[in-house]
């Protein structure tokens, strides 16, 4: 479109300049040596008149569509007689003065010698680059399509009759020309005797005898010199002049006027910054004023140059760029086979239009090579920046529907492709809930996936009451592309959390484009609500039996920011106007309840403001609504993994070989910005040898042993490719937690009922218990300072274990501690030695 619209405006150019020259011309017959121009009779007089008669098609085309239309009338009539003023004048060759500049009416002769290429000092393509623009006009129907009543009958028909009229016009007036006049005469009627006759000086030379030896190249007449040939082929040069004058100013006009509505278009869609200036339209046809006027500086410029066959080169190199565009289009679009490319017309055939792509592209560089790659690099520009900034704009083009058919094919060749370690790839599944209210989840997940895996974001709505889930759907999805949150949001409604879950769980992805890892928050409030924290368990061990790997997120200040979230209502009918639109005026007894948006104002009552208020924070966080402002720390924990450098450690508690989940996750955390400049640091649990050494207070032999493990860890590491800066191993978790941590343990299960777990239940379970606690001393010693922790978890599968404890355990294990990710691998390796 942007190219189309550069080559029509060069096209004004050179339309008028074309006019500029041919009036010079005229102007120069009529009045010989007398016309001296305004000032040199070339460039500086066609820069002068070009000007001026631009400002006045300006003039015109501001003026409206319907003086357009009356002005385009007037000169197809003027065009018309004078194609009937040369046909006639063919055939009638009695002036001997014409005959001496070369005409001879319709002659085999002449026929013969013209049969043959006589170019000078030129090529087929440079004479190709100069015409070529003389045949675009049959565009200019599409060019104005917004204006016409059925633009889907009305530009194929008038294209095609206006390609079949071209086509037998210019043929036929080519060889009427060739058939009538030759190449090169010298003008001189008495050269013209001599040649016939054989009467006059001894030295005189023939008039066709323009040879640069015998006359220093003084020729001026014939076809190969004269650009005013058809004049004296007609019986009336004036009317010739005022077709020429009819065809360049039509053209003009209808580049002038077509060129803006494109831009317009353009505009609209918003494709390249600052050009949504030129989406404003005028008056009841809704005229692209401020398109005329830059298409009017944009042909003003081009004719300052004041040479055409400079601008015609160059409109022609853009002409057909555009046109190898409008072919790669169609093939396109119907190589995609998409359902909605319909062509009507019935000879169509993709691989004619993929032809005519490479047709157009090889006459390009034939033409001009230089231009040719300036205007293939100003495409590729163009192209980029489409693909880079991706606009909102939505015109279903080809590319898309190519888009849907590419992934459709990758997803199945995925799927029929077996899995490799190599190519493992965290692909998650986050029980997000709404997203808007966990939004640091969310960029956890994001960060992990870094749009170079499958994130999904399943939320699942318990209320009975009737949803938009369709405009809901809209509403997130929209919020996590303006987020920059490369995933999928999907929602659905069932009154048990565990049921949706568990379908989310079975039914997400597509193929192996599916899910192979579940991702939740902490359920910190686990002794409230004993029934949810059974769901909750319930649906991490239903992902284990799915084969998913399960990993918990852990904050100090929890995931769930809701509470902090601006709301959506419904309001009372007595607290809001009805809208009612004009059609539904006659009937007032069911008024429409508009949106609004319930917003808490500084802990007082609430109140009713319009959606359109807060339309930039929709669902998003209400930091300075009406002076709400949140807490400094409270937007911090917000933006917890929002591209905030961090610079220390992260810490990998591998606790138990099952598979390296924490050390992968650990090294794509760690390749990530955000966490670039941290430090990896391992932390593995002692063998039972060098446990019971520490039992014995073998402290030389334990030391040995430490180091024995520390060693074989790193060599296990190095073979991974994994590079840390410290490994430590912790030897004494046989020994009791502190008698304080214990207490508090017992405490916090004390509010349960005792069917859900009692003292003979935690006297059961206390090796279990207490290497739980052994690992929050251990971690309170030393990782409290980290910036991110990945810890595997003690136990993966409940097993026997009560749910409470199992909870208490991994709560008393994670808390008051920096982010904590706790890892259960499932089992399934991840890590290779092999490159």
């Amino acid at each position: 479109g942007l190219m189309f619209t550069l080559a029509n405006s060069i096209a004004v150019a050179m339309y008028v300049i074309g006019f500029c020259e041919s009036l010079l011309d005229m102007l120069t017959g009529i009045y010989g040596d007398a016309f001296t121009g305004i000032i040199d009779k070339g460039v500086n007089d066609v820069r002068i008149i070009g000007s001026g008669t631009l400002f006045i098609l300006l003039i015109i085309a501001v003026v409206g569509m319907e003086w357009i239309t009356r002005v385009q009338k007037v000169l197809l009539v003027l065009l018309i007689f004078s194609q009937i003023d040369f046909v006639i004048g063919s055939f009638l060759s009695f002036d001997i003065e014409e005959r001496a500049k070369g005409f001879t009416g319709w002659n085999l002769e002449t026929a013969a010698e013209n049969i043959h290429p006589h170019y000078s000092g030129e090529s087929f393509w440079t004479v190709f680059a100069v015409f070529f623009p003389a045949v675009t006009g049959i565009t200019a129907g599409a060019n104005m399509s917004g204006d016409l009543k059925d633009p889907g009958m009305a530009i194929p028909r008038g294209t095609f009759y206006a390609i079949a009229i071209t086509y037998v016009t210019y043929i036929v007036y080519g060889v009427m020309v060739g058939c009538t006049y030759l190449t090169q005469a010298s003008g001189h009627v008495s050269e013209y005797i001599f040649t016939f006759n054989g009467t006059g000086d001894g030295e005189m030379l023939e008039f066709t005898d323009c040879s640069f030896e015998a006359r220093n190249g003084s020729c001026i007449f014939g076809t190969v010199n004269d650009q005013q040939t058809m004049t004296i082929i007609s019986v009336t040069g004036y009317l010739i002049y005022g077709g020429c004058f009819a065809a360049t100013l039509s053209s003009a006009i209808a580049s002038l006027v077509g060129a803006p509505r494109v831009l317009q278009a353009l505009a609209k869609d918003k494709l390249y910054p600052g050009i949504e200036l030129f989406a404003k339209g005028y008056g009841a046809n809704n005229d692209p004023v401020r398109g005329y006027i830059f298409v009017f500086c944009l042909a003003l410029i081009c004719i300052l140059i004041g040479d055409l066959n400079v601008v015609s080169s160059l409109l022609s190199n853009f002409f057909v760029a555009s046109y190898a565009l409008i072919n790669f289009s169609s093939f396109h679009a119907s190589v995609t086979k998409s359902p909605g490319w319909r062509p009507s017309f019935k000879y169509f055939n993709p691989w004619l239009s993929l032809f005519g792509t490479f047709l157009c592209l090889s006459v390009m560089f034939l033409m001009d090579w230089k231009t040719a790659i300036l205007t293939f690099v100003i495409i590729c520009i163009l192209y980029m920046w489409i693909h880079y900034r991706k606009p909102e704009a939505n015109w279903g083009s080809s590319t898309q529907a190519a888009v849907f058919v590419n992934a459709l094919k990758s997803v199945q060749t995925l799927t029929d492709t077996p899995e490799h370690v190599k190519n493992f790839r965290p692909k998650l599944l986050v029980l997000s809930g709404n997203p808007t209210h966990r939004i640091p989840l969310i960029d956890f997940g994001n960060l992990i996936t870094k749009k170079l895996s499958l994130l999904i974001c399943s939320h699942v709505v318990t209320e009975n009451k009737p949803k938009n889930i369709v405009k809901l759907k809209e509403d997130v999805q929209g919020w996590m592309k303006k987020q920059k949150v490369a995933g999928f949001y999907n929602v659905l409604q069932n009154s048990n959390f565990e049921e949706g879950a568990s379908a989310c769980l079975s039914l997400s992805g597509l193929g192996r484009l599916a899910p192979n890892m579940l991702l939740l928050g902490f359920r910190a409030e686990w002794d409230k609500s004993f029934s949810k924290t059974m769901q909750y368990i319930n649906i991490w061990q239903k992902a284990y039996d799915l084969k998913l790997s399960v990993i918990v997120l852990r904050l100090r200040s929890g995931l769930d920011f809701s509470s902090h979230i601006l709301e959506e209502e419904l309001i009372e009918a007595e607290d809001v106007e009805p809208a009612i639109s004009e059609s539904d005026s006659s009937d007032r007894t069911n008024p429409v309840l508009t949106r609004k948006i319930s917003v808490e104002q500084g802990g007082k009552k609430k109140v009713s403001v319009d959606r359109a208020q807060v339309s930039k924070l929709g669902l998003a966080i209400n930091m300075l609504v009406f002076g709400g402002a949140q807490p400094r720390d409270m937007v911090a924990d917000i933006k917890e993994f929002q591209d905030k450098k961090r610079r220390g450690n992260i810490d990998i508690w591998w606790l138990h070989d099952d598979g390296g989940m924490p050390v992968l996750l650990s090294h794509i955390l760690h390749s990530r910005q955000q966490f670039a400049e941290c430090k990896l640091r391992v932390f593995t649990l002692g063998s039972e040898k060098l446990a019971k050494q520490a039992n014995m207070f073998s402290i030389f032999t334990r030391n040995i042993e430490t180091n024995m493990e520390t060693k074989h860890m790193k060599d296990v590491l190095t073979n991974f490719r994994i590079s840390t800066s410290d490994i430590t191993v912790i030897s004494n978790m046989k020994v009791s937690a502190k008698a304080e941590l214990w207490n508090e343990f017992r405490a916090s299960l004390k509010n349960l009922p005792r069917e859900v777990v009692n003292e003979n239940d935690i006297e059961k379970e206390q090796e279990f218990i207490n290497k739980h606690l052994r690992l929050s001393e251990e971690m309170q010693k030393n990782s409290r300072d980290a910036q991110m922790i990945m810890v595997t978890l003690p136990q993966q599968y409940i097993g026997n274990t009560k749910p409470a404890i199992y909870m208490a355990s991994l709560d008393f294990m994670t808390r008051n501690l920096p982010p904590t990710l706790l890892i259960g691998g499932n089992n399934v390796s991840v890590l290779t030695s092999f490159t």
